[in-house]
């Protein structure tokens, strides 16, 4: 009963910092939303662009922030082949917040068909058995639905060692072809607080795309996490944050596990958008490692002052 009192305690005192405090200042400043028919302002010099979504559901937070980086057209043209990468790491249904919630991943891919693509496929390697985690999450329904190829990640002839350029300690990893070969890859993780990594979001997620994840624990989790960068960084990432789990991270044990947010975050800075991710979970940014190290390698910005954040409010 204690630890339960302490988790409401906890959970209402982060969601009042999320709606009174504005997560530190993240949605300070909000617009209206915007429907995509006026021009998209082009970023600060040299600024990365971080779009903050909230108070909608998934799909209309999704239409607004692909609104706000000009559209669905802008990330995929007529004939190309399209990578969608969801965190489906665990057998959980999805009120439970484990994965990334199924409508996210049935809408994006609508929308990649609805721009012409010429294939969709959704992956991920899982940590529990596959065939249930795709069932029992709902996206492997929510993607075929959308006319979307779901391919399994626990094939190993699926993969290819490739050189990682600028790792430290991952050198060289055995990747999925649909990462090395797809014309337009999309990282859809969702928020969720790690026992091992302190919390996982967008970087975290590419740990699905290799074969042995075991590597990255036995040589440095934090700095395999960064290097992976150096070798494809996704088009865009989209974090669903709609309602992030806050204890008992990655799987979580129950609803009770979740503080609703409603919100969602895109960019193609992967650094930004994890550091903003930390934020909402009450960290600083350079408490989470591979943030840290992913910053110091130059593979994007984690100082949030440095950021071009478009901010938007929809209810």
């Amino acid at each position: 009963m204690k630890n339960r009192r302490e988790f409401i305690k906890t959970g209402f005192a982060l969601g009042a910092a999320f709606s009174l405090a504005d997560l530190g200042g993240l949605f300070a400043a909000e617009v209206p939303a915007i429907d995509g028919t006026s021009p998209v302002p082009a970023p600060g010099a040299g600024k990365s662009v971080l779009i903050a979504v909230r108070d909608g559901d998934r799909v209309a937070m999704l239409d607004q922030a692909l609104a706000a980086l000009g559209g669905i057209g802008a990330w995929v043209k007529a004939g190309q082949t399209v990578l969608i990468k969801p965190n489906i790491g665990w057998d959980a249904p999805p009120e439970r917040g484990a994965n990334t919630h199924p409508a996210l991943i049935g809408y994006l891919a609508k929308l990649c068909f609805g721009a012409g693509a010429k294939s969709v496929s959704v992956f991920d390697k899982t940590c529990d058995q596959w065939q249930r985690t795709y069932a029992n999450s709902g996206i492997e329904k929510a993607a075929k639905e959308a006319g979307a190829t779901v391919i399994t990640g626990d094939d190993r002839s699926f993969y290819r060692e490739v050189a990682i350029p600028g790792g430290v300690r991952l050198k060289t990893a055995r990747v999925h072809s649909l990462v090395l070969d797809s014309d337009v890859f999309f990282n859809v993780p969702v928020l969720k607080h790690h026992s091992g990594a302190l919390m996982t979001a967008c970087m975290k997620n590419l740990m699905g795309v290799v074969w042995d994840r075991g590597f990255y624990h036995r040589n440095d989790l934090h700095q395999a996490i960064a290097d992976f960068l150096t070798l494809r960084p996704p088009t865009l990432n989209i974090l669903d944050a709609y309602h992030p789990m806050v204890r008992n991270g990655p799987r979580g044990t129950s609803v009770e596990d979740l503080v609703e947010m409603r919100t969602l975050l895109a960019s193609t800075d992967i650094v930004a958008i994890d550091a903003a991710a930390a934020r909402m979970l009450g960290h600083k940014p350079a408490d989470v490692r591979h943030v840290k190290l992913a910053a110091g390698m130059n593979l994007g910005t984690m100082n949030l002052e440095n950021v071009d954040i478009r901010r938007f409010k929809l209810a």
